[in-house]
């Protein structure tokens, strides 16, 4: 079989909603990238918080793309922490960060700074974020560029979000509304699709060996650039609709059953 580019997201696909990953899941995705499939991480997260995600897969060269497609990095062991950064995407995110927080005043907010940590308001309660967090005043998060911000409710729920985007009506920038109370705001045009499309030219990958899978609003233009893009059961209806078929939920290890098309012909 020739090398495909196997995209692939973390949260509920790779690692289960509680942060481990199954054993049936990690030898799937071991046995695709020793097949000579070339695997990409393609998450929300930072760059701080797939870190730990490639080296529990072992996962030691090739790319990662991380904050939903604003940060891109390339694998390599001979660096400090594995990786290089090797290309960004900012945006002003004074706008929409104004908006947001006149119609939710008491949400929090993280603005990222790449390979550290988040600027933030105020704290996040422990083990939500990944990284340093470093609090500042509104001026100083608004102030400058940045790759991606998070806006965080405690309390809420996905539906929340959904409901704030439609509410504010968001204009220059990309968003994306998390499993839980989750939005994160991203460069207009940039995602995990248009990050990975890149990644493919670079590879020389036919755009016909394409693979994605993810389980979330912030897969949904991943799933659709996919030759064959995989939704993980359990995932919302709109993520459904954009992908070509559905496997089982990552507690089933819906994973391991969607990879292995790409094994049995190898």
């Amino acid at each position: 079989m020739e090398p495909h580019l196997v995209a692939l997201d973390v949260d509920g696909t790779i690692l289960t909603h509680d942060g481990r990953v199954r054993p049936a899941t990690r030898e799937a995705v071991r046995a695709v990238a020793e097949a000579g499939h070339h695997v990409v991480i393609a998450t929300g997260r930072s760059v701080v918080a797939t870190a730990p995600v490639l080296e529990m897969l072992e996962l030691t060269h090739g790319w990662a793309v991380c904050s939903n497609g604003a940060v891109t990095v390339t694998l390599d062991p001979q660096e400090p922490h594995g990786y290089r950064v090797s290309e960004t995407v900012t945006f002003d995110p004074r706008p929409a960060m104004t908006l947001i927080k006149k119609h939710a005043p008491d949400i929090l907010v993280a603005v990222e700074e790449v390979g550290s940590g988040f600027k933030v308001e105020r704290p996040y309660p422990e083990g939500v974020l990944w990284g340093e967090q470093r609090v500042v005043p509104w001026e100083e998060l608004v102030g400058e560029p940045t790759t991606r911000v998070t806006f965080h409710d405690p309390e809420g729920d996905s539906q929340d979000f959904v409901d704030l985007v439609e509410a504010v009506g968001l204009h220059g920038v990309g968003y994306a509304v998390g499993y839980t109370a989750w939005l994160d705001l991203a460069p207009e045009g940039v995602s995990k699709g248009a990050t990975l499309e890149l990644v493919r030219r670079r590879l020389g990958i036919e755009p016909h060996l394409t693979f994605a899978a993810g389980d979330q609003r912030n897969d949904l233009e991943m799933l659709r650039w996919a030759a064959r893009g995989v939704a993980m059961g359990g995932a919302p209806e709109e993520v459904v609709a954009a992908a070509d078929e559905t496997t089982g939920g990552v507690e089933e290890d819906g994973l391991a059953d969607a990879l292995r098309p790409l094994l049995d012909s190898a």
